[in-house]
């Protein structure tokens, strides 16, 4: 009888404990970010029923300068919404399809343990929400999508985006986190083709796309888009492939990866130059900026990044480190045949090229050695890879500009008698005598508007530390 009353005295202890733990689990709207940007990290410390507003809306938006495309987005944008929660949370989603959607719309999200990662629970009709939930058990970076029917077609026009679960302990302190997600895109039109371009199956089915690019634009990145960083932080990239076809190769072109969480996992290595993202993939790379710089991020798979729109740009500011990266030291001309290597001063260049006729010869010798495998011999550049000299109207309206293209490089998207390019045109290190001459060169060759360059054209337009991006 006494360990009968006991135990019903102790029962209520136990009650009372189980209605404490459950207090103890809070309701929390996520936040959600659009790329590039990332939610802060998660400091509690306690699991929390997590709620997910995602509205999937199709929209009309531009994926390279000229160039507009009817999106299917989750959250509006291209990739979708950046979802962070933590390992253990109870997540409540509700998916909602704007009334103005043409097709219905599901999501299955690589997190969730479950029936098609949730597909089958979230397929919601225009101006519809459908709710559903999931425990967040393994933590990770993991990819989400449509898997509505044609899940291909879907993917296609831009419907993916990145969930991470953040490990009970969270992740190492970084000064900068980012989103980049690259997806391959098929157009009716060529690369750069202006206009409206719709879909086009028949490509994506045959795996040629038109476009592959960061964050749903060739321009995603670059300009005043591009990701900011200072010398001396820390920089954690959430990097994604979307696909549907793909396979990423990513690389960022002036650093090492100082560690790398392959296809999203818990555990990484180090020292890493490029790493492989599967379509439906990820991966988390992290590095620290020890100079300033323009980093370049690209798929390495290299045509994808100055043909067909995979290019982003990091600003890196801050002060140089000649210990690390000298920048150029020396320019000297190189005999190959034996003779000795000497060192031309502009003085030398300056005596050298008297008139006009002397100018224009010794630009051509300049094009032939530094510009002609990519604009050609006869100015008429690489359809689709390198713009053409020729009778370019972007040459011809502007001399300070093509000045300036010369002397300090060009990073992003330009359009060249009517068609889109984008890629990288490095400065070639010319003397300020070399890029008069060059410069003098192709305004009298091909239909250009004849101009002759001097070098005090030259000197009055300033080098710059960051290369413009836009013009």
């Amino acid at each position: 009888m006494k360990h009968y009353f006991l135990v019903i005295a102790i029962l209520p202890l136990f009650c009372f404990g189980s209605l404490s733990f459950a207090d103890s689990v809070k309701d929390e709207i996520a936040t959600l970010t659009a790329p590039p940007f990332v939610p802060p990290p998660i400091t509690r410390k306690t699991p929390a029923k997590l709620i997910v507003n995602l509205e999937v809306v199709e929209k009309k938006m531009k994926i390279a300068d000229g160039v507009d495309y009817t999106f299917w987005t989750f959250g509006g944008t291209v990739p979708g919404s950046f979802i962070r929660v933590r390992e253990g949370d109870s997540v409540e989603f509700h998916l909602k399809n704007h009334p103005s959607s043409k097709m219905p719309h599901n999501i299955d999200l690589h997190a969730v343990t479950g029936q098609g990662g949730g597909a089958a629970a979230s397929f919601t009709l225009p101006g519809h929400e459908s709710v559903f939930s999931f425990k967040a058990i393994n933590k990770g970076l993991y990819v989400y999508h449509c898997a509505t029917a044609p899940v291909g077609m879907h993917i296609a026009n831009g419907m993916y985006g990145l969930i991470l679960v953040e490990p009970k302990e969270g992740l190492p302190k970084v000064d900068r986190e980012y989103y980049v997600m690259q997806g391959d895109f098929y157009t009716k039109g060529k690369f750069g083709k202006q206009g409206y371009q719709p879909f086009d199956m028949e490509k994506a089915i045959d795996e040629k796309p038109t476009y592959v690019v960061f964050n749903g634009s060739a321009t995603s990145m670059t300009g005043d888009n591009s990701l900011k960083a200072n010398v001396g932080e820390t920089v954690r990239l959430f990097v994604g492939n979307g696909g549907p076809n793909l396979v990423s190769s990513f690389h960022v072109i002036g650093e090492i990866f100082d560690k790398v969480y392959k296809e999203g996992a818990s555990e990484f290595n180090t020292n890493i130059q490029t790493t492989l993202v599967p379509a439906g993939g990820s991966a988390i790379v992290e590095y620290k900026v020890d100079v300033s710089s323009n980093l370049v991020l690209v798929d390495h798979s290299i045509f994808r990044a100055f043909n067909k729109g995979a290019l982003g740009i990091m600003k890196v500011e801050g002060a140089e480190n000649k210990e690390i990266f000298s920048g150029k030291i020396a320019d000297n001309v190189y005999l190959p045949e034996g003779g000795a290597i000497q060192k031309v001063t502009d003085k030398e260049l300056v005596s050298a090229a008297a008139t006009v006729e002397d100018q224009i010869k010794f630009g051509k010798n300049i094009y032939l050695q530094n510009c002609a495998a990519c604009h050609q011999a006869n100015g008429k550049g690489i359809p689709g890879a390198f713009p053409p000299l020729a009778g370019a109207d972007y040459f011809n309206a502007d001399w300070k500009r093509a000045i300036d293209v010369v002397k300090n490089g060009k990073t992003g998207a330009i359009t060249v008698n009517g068609v889109l390019y984008n890629g990288v045109m490095p400065s070639l290190g010319l003397s300020e005598e070399d890029i008069a001459n060059v410069l003098t060169y192709i305004s009298h060759s091909w239909g250009n508007k004849k101009r002759v360059f001097k070098k005090s054209d030259v000197s009055a337009v300033p080098v710059r530390k960051e290369k413009p991006a836009e013009h």
